[in-house]
């Protein structure tokens, strides 16, 4: 276990959370923002990046973990993402629908919030979203962050406007 909140625990992923990251993933509804839902193949390709950046930097995104039933409701952690011409710390958080609306996002990102400064001692964290995203930058405010700046991504072929939002210690 990484972290612990009232309602959740967040540790690594492992292979054996291949089918809830399914059910994330490949959920069309969920997966809205990155312009549909995954393959077998590109939730495996996810799973194994999460595992390389545990072993690269100790973190990356975590599973939510429902203390109420020991299940995998979603994901939630830290990561190193491209920014422009930099490299950010970023809080990402991703639920399986079933899910939402309960405050499991905001619990998850704020805990990852405190672990950027009290642990890794960042002196900012943001959450990079995607310009229809409301529901995500709902929890990126309600984590302290407002916006900083914009920038278009190019992903799936796709032009994305993103707003960075971010916190500082």
């Amino acid at each position: 276990m990484i972290l612990e909140t009232e309602r959740l625990f967040l540790r690594e992923m492992n292979q054996y959370d291949f089918d809830s990251l399914c059910r994330i993933l490949q959920d069309e509804d969920t997966m809205y923002a990155y312009e549909g839902a995954f393959s077998n193949d590109e939730v495996q390709e996810w799973l194994n990046k999460q595992i390389s950046r545990y072993q690269k930097w100790g973190f990356g995104l975590w599973a939510v973990i429902l203390k109420e039933t020991d299940e995998m409701i979603g994901q939630c952690g830290l990561t190193i993402q491209p920014w422009k011409n930099l490299e950010l710390l970023e809080i990402g958080y991703l639920l399986e629908r079933l899910y939402w609306h309960n405050g499991y996002a905001i619990e998850a990102a704020k805990a990852c919030k405190k672990y950027a400064f009290e642990i890794l001692k960042a002196d900012e964290v943001c959450s990079i979203i995607r310009d229809t995203n409301i529901a995500s930058q709902k929890v990126a405010i309600r984590n302290g962050m407002t916006i900083k700046d914009t920038w278009t991504k190019h992903y799936r072929g796709i032009d994305m406007p993103h707003y960075r939002y971010a916190a500082y210690c």
